[in-house]
């Protein structure tokens, strides 16, 4: 299998197993899949600790007001009785005033915390080093890990306008966030290898041979964004290591100096011939006029 290391700049993100008849079509759909899929177990990960220390988002025309704002604009928030935490309810006021406040005990709270981190581990960058592959399989598992640890904690479900069942149910909208700028459209996605894009309608072999053993680094690209930055010769962890061991050299080197230094040959207690001169009464002699 050939093993790719998809990078966005110069940032690892997954590694990706394919065969080097793959059509790059096929190629290019399941990175993307992989590579979004990824963005949104993120994102959901992201909202769960808002919803375990607050409770679920209140409707889109009462967040941000006062509770006397509310008040006065006879607002209610018809989900508040429907969508209950297990075990009941604690207190815990959003200051933002985005979610209502009524977060989970901390048992449930448990719950969500420890699957959000099951989760981010499964779809992790972190499985580079590892040199674990991450397949639409894991960001299927890690997403329903999610949505089972939800539907523990809120049995009855979560609002509509709540972001964490908008994300499950394929509704969210990222207009004008941030989050937006990091999706990759399949149609807009572009594969770079050696600073050439991969063109649809090729195999990978086309670029890389048939040698089913490859490993190589791809980028990831919105199209109309130019060719992406080329790898560097060196890792940084290589030039580290460089760097390292010419600090090193440079100390042996300093030490090997001054082990060399042979000043010390003109001190008195470094003449054999002292203790004889000074029987000899040889010592404190000097030459010249006086």
């Amino acid at each position: 299998m050939v093993q790719l290391h998809v990078k966005r700049g110069d940032e690892s993100q997954f590694l990706f197993h394919t065969t080097v008849d793959s059509p790059l079509e096929t190629v290019i759909q399941q990175i993307t899949d992989i590579y979004n899929g990824r963005l949104k177990v993120e994102r959901i990960c992201s909202e769960i600790p808002e919803l375990a220390d607050h409770g679920i988002t209140l409707p889109p025309n009462m967040q941000g007001l006062t509770d006397d704002q509310i008040v006065d604009l006879k607002l209610k928030d018809e989900w508040e009785d429907k969508c209950v935490p297990s075990g009941g309810p604690v207190f815990k006021e959003d200051e933002v005033g985005r979610r209502n406040g009524h977060a989970p005990n901390d048992k449930m709270k448990e719950v969500l915390m420890r699957t959000v981190e099951e989760a981010k581990a499964l779809v992790s960058k972190k499985q580079v080093q590892a040199n674990v592959c991450v397949t639409l399989e894991m960001i299927k598992e890690a997403l329903d890990q999610l949505r089972g640890a939800v539907m523990i904690v809120y049995p009855m479900g979560l609002p509509p306008h709540d972001p964490i069942k908008m994300e499950f149910e394929e509704r969210e909208d990222l207009t004008g966030t941030q989050a937006s700028l990091q999706v990759i459209t399949e149609d807009e996605c572009q594969l770079w290898w050696a600073a050439k894009e991969m063109q649809r309608g090729k195999k990978l072999q086309d670029y890389i041979g048939k040698n089913e053993k490859t490993k190589l680094v791809v980028k990831i690209q919105r199209k109309g964004h130019g060719a992406p930055a080329r790898e560097p010769l060196i890792t940084d962890e290589q030039q580290k290591q460089m760097m390292m061991h010419h600090y090193r050299r440079q100390e042996e080197l300093k030490k090997l100096e001054e082990a060399d230094d042979d000043s010390h040959l003109d001190s008195k207690w470094s003449d054999r011939q002292a203790l004889k001169k000074q029987f000899q009464g040889l010592t404190n002699i000097k030459w010249g006029p006086r």
